[in-house]
């Protein structure tokens, strides 16, 4: 295990990572020219090469624990389920319907609006972020197909919505995870949390109306809705709203959806399975990294690099005020090392505890500090799951979606506010 003193050397494989795969895509002008996993691959040899106290077996022993974490085991199954729905109400012809009834209904300008509230709505309501992501990238696609919109502002626009949920609602691991790590009630942390992001996706709604604010788009011809088809995302919906399990919303949702395709006529009875295989094989390769980026922090990890990012922030607080900016750093920092907010509030959260202990900080400020930062990194890191899904899932970059990522940068910007400005708890 890593020292107490940490080891600043122990974050080489992130490092490796970062330069290979940004300096790639800077270089050749493609983001494409390095597969993610391929970058991946090369952290995890170089994490593999580190640390000579350990036998190739023991570290082998080490990444396996690593992976077998529940949440990472949730994570890859979420993606699975996902897909699987992704891929039959696509095919039962939902994604159209929903598109159309959409237009047909919203005027072009609040089109991205829309897909920004509705994305706050139901990743609140589900408690995932992936899981929002995974039901609206499609809708996302045929809003910007229609509209003309960049892809990029749409699919923001989802990511957005789907952060705004990641931190606030209280059946997301990452609040269960903060509220216990730091000994407060799960209402006291909302109340906290909702008043620090609200100005943040108030901004944003403004933001994405004025840069959309120009498109006004022609029917060229009438856009034809099948109510029924449009019945699966309902469901996931009020599933979602009323608190539901995801995997249970999910599953429910794709097999709506093949009862609807075929009831209606767009699916064959043949082609059921193919369409639900197809949608889970789209989402292998984020499955496949998220298992590789669970390997790589767990050397880490074990070699010191997490504590030594602990250790640099808790030596540099100062003041009360000081502990809320150092729980913020810790936060922000060990999610962009872990690149999986729950990870890293589980991390985190120890070393936060103490600091709000400490500097007398109250337990339902350190925990709403703790979820907002590590979902600030998390909406923003071109290698963490949630923008990896929405790249996979519309055939863009990470990179090409990162401008319009509005809220997790405006969150930011309201949270230091915040500290800095409103009376101590």
């Amino acid at each position: 295990m890593g020292n107490e003193r940490g080891n600043g050397a122990a974050l080489l494989p992130i490092g490796v990572f970062l330069v290979i795969f940004l300096g790639s895509g800077i270089i050749t002008g493609d983001f494409y020219a390095m597969p993610a996993i391929v970058a991946f691959l090369i952290a995890l040899m170089i994490a593999f090469l580190q640390n000579r106290g350990l036998s190739f077996e023991e570290k082998i022993s080490v990444i396996s624990k690593g992976v077998g974490d529940e949440n990472i085991i949730t994570m890859s199954l979420i993606f699975l389920s996902a897909g699987a729905f992704s891929g039959a109400v696509t095919a039962a012809g939902g994604v159209e319907s929903t598109v159309n009834l959409g237009l047909s209904i919203l005027p072009a300008k609040v089109a991205v609006v829309g897909l920004f509230v509705i994305g706050c709505f139901i990743s609140v309501s589900m408690g995932t972020s992936m899981g929002t992501i995974a039901a609206l990238a499609p809708i996302a696609v045929g809003i910007s197909e229609k509209t003309g919109f960049s892809l990029a502002v749409c699919i923001g626009a989802v990511v957005c919505g789907a952060m705004f949920g990641d931190n606030l609602s209280m059946i997301s691991d990452t609040t269960i995870a903060a509220v216990k790590t730091q000994g407060c009630q799960m209402k006291d942390k909302f109340r906290e949390n909702f008043f620090i992001v609200l100005p943040a996706a108030i901004i944003t709604i403004v933001i994405f109306f004025f840069i959309t604010r120009n498109g006004d788009f022609k029917l060229a011809e009438e856009l034809s809705c099948n109510i029924w088809r449009v019945l699966p995302y309902v469901l996931v919906l009020v599933g979602a709203l009323i608190g539901i399990n995801v995997f249970l919303v999910l599953i429910s949702g794709t097999v709506i959806s093949l009862i609807v395709g075929v009831a209606t006529g767009s699916l064959a009875v043949g082609d059921m399975f193919s369409a639900v295989g197809e949608g889970v094989t789209g989402m292998y390769d984020i499955t496949v990294i998220s298992i590789v980026v669970a390997c790589i922090v767990s050397l880490v990890k074990e070699f010191g690099g997490i504590q030594f990012i602990l250790n640099l922030i808790k030596k540099s607080i100062k003041g009360q005020k000081g502990g809320e900016v150092g729980i913020a750093g810790l936060s922000l920092l060990v999610d962009m090392c872990t690149a999986n907010n729950t990870v890293a509030i589980v991390m985190a959260g120890p070393i936060a505890k103490e600091i709000s202990d400490e500097f007398e900080i109250s337990p339902r400020r350190s925990a709403s500090l703790l979820d907002i930062f590590t979902s600030v990194g998390q909406g923003m890191i071109p290698y963490g799951a949630q923008l990896l899904s929405a790249a996979s899932l519309t055939g863009l970059t990470p990179f090409a979606i990162m401008p319009y990522l509005f809220y997790p940068i405006l969150m930011a910007i309201s949270a230091v506010v915040f500290i800095l400005f409103r009376k101590a708890k």
